[in-house]
């Protein structure tokens, strides 16, 4: 068996593949965000131990024991700055990857490496890890000088588990601190935060072993002192779940953010877009991404908002509102801009707030719920041309993630992107899968039977559940009404 572990903005989940790949047990724990100030976004390294602790405790005794268990593999949130002293006690709670505070040391940090979007392949973002740390610097400058470590999520629950410092490519590449054609640190912009390689983790490749599972661990939930491979970011690691592996292969996620990752053989950067381009999780191996910072989670929100018992509750609220969802489109249908926590690709705004607009007193709840969904897939929309723009090649896309268990949602996606959407089974596991097969192929790796054949034979895309074509007259529809929202944006970001 191999297990994968992702830790998550919401929740830790684990997760069991047996030699076939077939998934045998999942547990989730759940974790909170705290948002003390506005633009603030943090969570107690603790917490994901102890959420980590509770999942594998339960996934245990689902599965009876966990003896067999090969080899692990992490997945998680991208870019949270977890800063650890000397021996090894987190400073500070973790500032996560939707935190803008920092948008003023983004500036500062391009002035002092004019080259920086060259080295790293990206625009500085609040959501990056590097401006965090010169925010520390200027505004919690005692926090900062005992700062010894500065770990991702992830690779913080691979301190406790193995107590090895270690990162992936595809993790680390969101730092700012990467060289990512080079696939190794950059010294000039560690020294922009005044850091240097000392305070990073060591580097390695996603299916490469970084250590072993703690004696201590491994008594406790009745596993030998298996192998903990590097693991990747929860895009990475997600993209790997289903197969997207290979040049031209994208997928889309639905989850709390939402992402448009593509597989490149290259590092191909489009930082003018805010487009990411990253390592990706295995060897010689890079990735242009998309980002939007509230997807699936503006459904929550909504849902909370009109005290709806559930996401499912408004779904099926709209899909049982013949009207509303009628093609022509009911123009009592508003546009709604998802920006809830500020927006990355294409406008790296981290002031950006949500809007509905062109409510009147004949709009209801599944008019929002509509308006919703479809502004999402407008920004995915966004994100697919700053894509294209960056000369990326989009052969076939999968949907993962929570969304995509919306069959409605997929058919509004494929119709506002104006292409087909492929839902694979375990589709909606997410990142974990992804590090359980991380984990096999670090198995393979440690016995020496790792070849160039193992990424394919380990890690094939699930079988095809359902594949959503774009409907012509509604594509058409949805392009006028794209246009709208762009404008939308444009006019009202003064007052943002």
């Amino acid at each position: 068996m191999y297990l994968g572990i992702d830790l998550g903005t919401s929740g830790v989940k684990a997760l069991l593949l047996n030699d076939a790949g077939e998934i045998l047990n999942q547990t989730t724990a759940a974790i909170d965000v705290s948002r003390p100030k506005p633009l603030w976004s943090e969570q107690n390294p603790e917490d994901w131990y102890t959420a980590t602790e509770k999942a594998l405790d339960e996934l245990r005794q689902k599965q009876g024991s966990l003896a067999n268990v090969k080899a692990i593999g992490l997945s998680g949130q991208m870019h949270g700055a977890t800063l650890l002293d000397k021996d090894g006690k987190p400073l500070r709670p973790a500032i996560l990857w939707n935190d803008g505070r920092s948008a003023e040391e983004c500036r500062e940090l391009e002035e002092a490496v004019p080259n920086s979007r060259e080295i790293t392949g990206n625009l500085a973002m609040p959501g990056f890890t590097a401006p965090k740390l010169a925010w520390v610097k200027k505004f919690e400058s005692d926090t900062f000088a005992q700062v010894d470590k500065v770990l991702l999520p992830k690779d913080y629950l691979r301190y406790k588990l193995t107590g090895d410092f270690a990162s992936d490519m595809s993790d680390s590449a969101g730092t700012l601190w990467l060289d990512v054609a080079k696939r190794e640190w950059s010294e000039e912009m560690l020294a922009a935060t005044q850091l240097s390689a000392k305070n990073m983790p060591k580097l390695y490749e996603g299916h490469q072993a970084t250590g072993t599972l703690a004696k201590s661990l491994a008594e406790k939930w009745g596993m030998s002192e298996v192998p903990i491979a590097a693991g990747a970011g929860d895009n990475a690691a997600g993209a790997v779940g289903v197969g997207v592996t290979q040049p031209g292969d994208a997928l889309l996620s639905l989850g709390t953010s939402g992402v448009y990752f593509v597989s490149n053989a290259k590092y191909s950067p489009n930082p003018e877009e805010a487009v990411h381009a990253f390592c990706h999780c295995l060897p010689n191996t890079w990735h242009q991404m998309s980002v939007i910072l509230s997807a699936a989670s503006c459904l929550d929100w909504l849902a909370k908002l009109t005290n709806a018992a559930s996401v499912v509750e408004l779904l099926q609220e709209l899909e049982n509102a013949p009207s509303v969802m009628h093609i022509p489109h009911d123009n009592a249908t508003p546009i709604f801009l998802p920006y809830l926590t500020g927006e990355r690709t294409p406008h790296n705004n981290p002031h950006a707030k949500g809007v509905f607009f062109g409510m009147t007193a004949s709009t209801e709840r599944p008019h929002l719920t509509k308006a919703l969904l479809e502004g999402v897939a407008f920004a995915f929309a966004d994100g697919q041309r700053a894509l294209e723009n960056a000369d990326s090649e989009i052969k076939q896309v999968s949907a993962i993630g929570g969304g995509s268990r919306s069959t409605l949602w997929g058919q509004i996606l494929a119709d506002v992107l104006q292409r087909p959407l492929v839902f694979r089974s375990g589709g909606d596991v997410g990142p974990a899968l992804g590090a359980a097969r991380l984990a096999h192929l670090a198995s393979l790796e440690n016995s020496g039977n790792f070849d160039d054949s193992s990424i394919q034979d380990i890690c094939p895309a699930p079988s095809v559940q359902a594949e959503v074509q774009p409907r012509s007259e509604a594509s058409a529809e949805y392009q006028e009404k794209w246009q709208r929202y762009r404008k939308l944006y444009l006019n009202t970001q003064a007052l943002m």
